[in-house]
């Protein structure tokens, strides 16, 4: 199960949430054996957020999290992606994305 949470010192619509939820869909399958299916989004809009001091540019801090293993080619297709959604459709400047390796993830009362 992938998740993508968003955190960005702007407002987000709903329109806009719904596009880039959608297309966070689309991006995952970047990574193999992975799909919308199973993918949960996230959004921390209106976020304090500071780069060199400042709270003045628009910025994001992505954070994304894989169950199981992640390749540098696959996080660097990921990474063009999600920079490129959320300059699409946010016009947002500076773009910050974490990716996490999960090993163990629980669901419903049981783990994978």
């Amino acid at each position: 199960m992938p998740f993508i949470n968003t955190k960005t010192n702007m407002k987000i619509s709903k329109e806009k949430e719904i596009a880039i939820k959608t297309r966070f869909g689309q991006a995952i399958s970047l990574i193999p054996g992975k799909s919308e299916n199973w993918l949960m989004v996230g959004f921390e809009p209106e976020t304090p957020l500071y780069f060199r001091g400042s709270d003045s540019e628009k910025i994001a801090f992505v954070d994304v999290s894989v169950y199981g293993r992640l390749s540098k080619s696959v996080c660097d297709k990921l990474t063009s992606e999600i920079t490129k959604i959320l300059r699409d459709e946010l016009e947002i400047e500076q773009v910050y994305i974490k990716y996490g390796e999960v090993e163990i993830w629980g669901f419903n009362g049981s783990n994978f």
